[in-house]
């Protein structure tokens, strides 16, 4: 029996597969699901090359191969569905993802951020604003 895909597409997308058990065992790990979800973005990438180097359609494949390949490709379009499904688990466990180029940022506003770990020295000389002025 010949083989359409390499033994490459099982192992990565396997992989893949073990990453997301760990991400779904480890509820309170960030680092967890963004290596999931990193992971499935980079087999979006490969399954398209794998499928489109080994996969011929003039060749005459077997129903248990044109089976296998069609799995691949239904595999392949719900790849993008995961991911977001992926990324909202990731925001609901409390993921921020901000994005700065220059001066555009999405993210968090921290124009108003107020240290709360320092105390602020008593001024040395008093403001001469706010005496009360001498009578002459």
């Amino acid at each position: 029996m010949s083989h359409v895909l390499p033994a490459s597409y099982a192992w990565g997308n396997f992989s893949v597969l073990a990453v997301g058990i760990w991400a779904i065992v480890q509820r309170d790990s960030l680092d967890a699901i963004i290596v999931f979800l990193t992971g499935l973005q980079l087999t979006v990438l490969t399954d398209i090359i794998h499928i489109s180097v080994f996969y011929h359609p003039a060749s005459h494949l077997g129903a248990v191969n044109r089976f296998s390949i069609g799995m691949a490709i239904f595999s392949l379009l719900l790849k993008p569905v995961s991911c977001y499904l992926v990324y909202r688990m990731y925001q609901e466990r409390g993921g921020e993802y901000t994005f700065n180029i220059g001066v555009i940022r999405a993210g968090r506003d921290r124009g108003t951020y107020e240290p709360i770990d320092q105390q602020e020295a008593p001024a040395q000389w008093p403001d001469s604003s706010k005496t009360a002025q001498q009578p002459y």
